[in-house]
């Protein structure tokens, strides 16, 4: 029964209600705890030195802050402290004083009555709140059981902790100041323990920093376990590996990391490497004899060497000379049509030969809708001059990287595409293709490979590329390089301007049908399964697949028709079907449903306000129906189609022109103040600009203010200036194509652009016939049909509208829209 009465007769001690003030920064003591002090601040030396008579009570607080800042007496009123008996006093050098404190109980801070020389402040005994009963032997529970787990864990909390813990689980109260005391909370939690009068709150906050704590401790072990193993293990295996060298030693036998230096230094030599790329092998060879194979550098500067001599420093592929009539056999062999590429490229292979196979000339680049044979014309050079042929694509490239190589100082590091792509041929002078070349993206955080490309793509330079990884020069002048593009202004004009331009506009029917005989047809029989017994075409029914289901400038849509109808075949065929099928129209439309695209004749009657013009896209050409309304108003002009600035402009200047010439187009000018016009280019959806459609505006104005119907079997294009005067454009090769598939046989082009006219395939040119003007007056002549008397008229006012043509699009004859 002792320690019972010591505890009752120290926390019924009377307390006086002024006390002196002590505060300490980095301990505290809790009632019935006792701890020993030293201290040095100035204000608790005076504290001690006018209170030198033995069992002083104070009233201790916690302070935050550095030893040498100032105490701000007047926060601590209100806050709880702890009342405590100064017991026993050690002077101790430096002028400081050691004091053990004993707590006796909680106290409230009232009021703060001096300041100097020490503090005196006015206290109150603290009433403490007891837990609730029901939550009480939870928490007491969870609390030893954290403790017992940091006992284990930590090695600076005792292991009797928990058993002190558990002999004062009676008393809540004692039992969290216990915890506290025991579990090296930071002073901050100590101050927040003795702040919390609610016992059960003050339990509460103790378990959640104990659990935090155990959760800490678990990890500190799970990486002081790790680092062990990991530890252990490298001593392990460096003490098998001095073992093993012993071992070696002792019967004569080389490092196996010695050994494979020798084995590097003398591919090294085998190699016959360049001056320059031999010093560097061997350098790097010397750093790797020193590294140890378990060190992460010995494997990067492994790979370095296999990438330096797997390269194809010297050995080549081609013929010493090239034969031009191989390469016309090769091209004539591969591919039907495309003469002037044909002779384009048999040219520059051509200037090639006379120079000796000197590089120093341009690079070629095919620029054509997709599915026109770029690729495989790169292909068929390459078999044609007997060099290995490798394709890279580099569409949607953003980095530097991807061209130059990453810096070895960066993990997984490695050359770039060239590189890459002249290990896998294996010798220096392939034909690499650069497919794709204009949707490479330029600019951004990591840099622009289009820049790249300029060096790479430049005869004058690419002989001593520098490749990022390698930091080496390589030789890339023997290698024939040719790109492939949809659209040639999407490359930018310092690459465009290295390039020759080989213009790919497509194919017309006629070579598509005899295409098919030629190459696909053979090919997709034998893909399929079937052979020409069991389904047979004719050139009739190749041709409707092209013009209704096919019309796109390429052959990949075309063949995908083509295969549907093997493969409808080749399924019949394996459930038992026997006899051959005779495709016609029919059969078309049974397997490959309603045709795509409007009857050729479907666009060719005469309209009042629809004209006929023609567009270029990076598809190829396309036939474009532009329409114009006038309706009354008050001259307002309405523009829709989705049109960018230039072609807005051109509308502008369109209607001004047909307000010149009002007179002779017969209209009052009383019209143009009085209607409203409207403009339409289908297609809504498809972004469209360009001057180009000047002509064709002009004439749907001039025919709705005229009130004249435009002839509909001919196609135009051409930039119209204020003056009426027709300008030059570009792309007739694939404007003329676009109408010639559409089964279109007259075109109106600026007389300026008679000369391209050489472009157009002969096929083209015999079956269509071209108007060349130099002034919109010529296209009103020769385009506006004659207004109708009043007696023809009537009798067309009368006439029923005939249906629409079967399969016709809604939108009209065609759109420039990518197909």
């Amino acid at each position: 029964m002792t320690r019972p009465q010591r505890r009752e007769e120290i926390l019924g001690q009377q307390l006086p209600p002024r006390l002196p003030l002590m505060a300490l920064r980095s301990t505290i003591v809790y009632p019935l705890g006792t701890i020993a002090v030293q201290m040095g601040a100035p204000e608790n030396l005076a504290l001690l030195r006018a209170n030198e008579d033995p069992g002083l009570i104070v009233a201790l607080v916690v302070t935050a802050g550095d030893a040498d800042e100032a105490v701000d007496n007047a926060k601590f009123v209100g806050r709880v402290g702890v009342a405590a008996r100064v017991h026993e006093r050690i002077n101790l050098p430096g002028d400081t004083v050691q004091i053990t404190l004993q707590g006796l109980r909680r106290i409230t801070i009232e009021s703060i009555d001096q300041a100097e020389p020490f503090v005196i402040a006015g206290v109150r005994p603290a009433r403490e709140m007891p837990a609730e009963p029901n939550d009480l032997d939870d928490l007491v529970t969870r609390i030893v059981s954290a403790a017992e787990t940091l006992a284990d864990l930590v090695e600076r909390i005792p292991d009797e902790v928990p058993q002190i813990l558990k002999m004062n689980v009676s008393d809540p109260g004692r039992f969290a100041d216990l915890a506290a005391t025991n579990m090296n909370f930071r002073i901050s939690d100590k101050d927040e323990v003795l702040q919390r009068l609610d016992i059960g709150q003050r339990l509460r906050f103790i378990l959640s920093r104990l659990e935090r704590e155990v959760a800490r401790a678990r990890v500190m072990e799970d990486v002081k376990k790790s680092t062990e193993v990991k530890i252990e293990q490298h001593q392990r295996e460096f003490y098998l590996r001095q073992q093993l060298r012993a071992i070696q030693a002792e019967l004569g036998e080389t490092d196996p990391g010695e050994k494979e230096a020798v084995a590097l230094l003398k591919k090294v030599d085998d190699a016959k490497l360049p001056e320059r790329v031999g010093q560097e092998a061997r350098r790097e060879t010397e750093r790797l004899r020193m590294l140890s194979p378990a060190s992460s550098e010995y494997q990067v500067i492994r790979n370095y060497l296999d990438w330096i001599l797997a390269l194809p420093w010297h050995k080549r592929s081609g013929d010493e000379m090239i034969e031009l009539a191989k390469v016309e056999q090769a091209l004539e062999g591969k591919h039907y049509g495309l003469n002037e590429a044909k002779e384009r490229i048999v040219e520059f292979l051509a200037v090639r030969k006379l120079r000796g196979g000197d590089p120093h000339g341009p690079i070629l680049c095919f620029v054509g809708p997709p599915g026109t044979g770029k690729t495989s014309l790169g292909e068929a050079i390459a078999t044609s001059i007997g060099r290995a042929f490798y394709r890279i694509a580099v569409g949607g490239v953003r980095d530097e990287a991807e061209i130059r190589g990453h810096r070895r100082t960066y993990v997984g590091a490695m050359p770039g595409l060239l590189l890459q792509a002249l290990r896998r041929v294996g010798v220096r002078d392939p034909v690499l293709m650069i497919d794709e070349i204009d949707k490479m993206s330029g600019g951004g955080a990591s840099g622009d490979p289009t820049a790249a490309m300029l060096e790479v793509l430049d005869p004058s330079q690419n002989h001593d590329f520098v490749d990022h990884y390698l930091n080496l020069q390589f030789d890339l002048s023997s290698v024939l390089f040719i790109c492939t593009a949809n659209n040639l202004f999407d490359i930018p004009a310092p690459l465009r301007d290295r390039m020759e331009v080989i213009r790919i506009a497509g194919y017309t029917v006629e070579e598509k049908v005899e295409i098919a005989w030629r190459y696909i047809i053979p090919r997709l029989l034998e893909e399929h399964g079937i052979t020409d017994k069991d389904i047979q075409f004719t050139d009739e029914v190749l041709g409707y697949i092209s013009s209704r289901y096919a019309r796109e400038a390429g052959l990949r849509s075309f063949e995908r028709q083509v295969a549907t109808l093997m493969r409808k075949r080749a399924r019949r065929k394996a459930d038992g079907e026997e006899g051959a099928w005779v495709v016609d129209n029919a059969m078309i439309e049974l397997h490959l449903g309603n045709p795509r695209h409007a009857a050729e004749e479907a666009e060719k009657e005469p309209e009042i306000g629809a004209v006929t013009g023609l567009a270029w896209t990076s598809l190829g050409g396309d036939i474009m129906t532009i329409e114009a309304l006038r309706m009354p108003g008050s001259g307002k002009l309405t523009v829709t189609g989705q049109l960018g600035d230039v072609m807005r402009e051109s509308v502008d200047a369109a209607l001004s022109f047909v307000r010149s010439r009002a007179e002779s187009l017969s209209v009052n000018d009383r019209e143009f103040k009085e209607s409203d016009f409207h403009i339409h280019f289908p297609a809504g959806a498809v972004p469209k600009d360009g001057p180009s459609a000047g002509v064709a505006v002009t004439l749907a104005l001039a025919s709705v203010l005229s009130r004249r119907a435009v002839r509909r079997d001919v196609a135009m294009t051409g930039e119209v200036t204020l003056r009426g005067k027709v300008l030059e454009i570009g792309g007739v090769k694939e404007k003329t194509l676009a109408a010639y598939r559409s089964g279109l046989r007259e075109v109106i082009l600026p007389a300026g652009n008679q000369k391209d006219l050489r472009d157009v395939p002969d096929e083209v040119r015999k079956n269509m016939a071209f108007t060349f003007v130099s002034t919109m007056d010529e296209v009103l002549r020769h385009a506006l049909l004659p207004k109708p008397s009043a007696e023809m008229a009537d009798v067309i006012a009368d006439t029923p509208a005939p249906p629409p043509a079967e399969g016709r699009d809604a939108r009209g004859a065609g759109v420039a829209r990518p197909s």
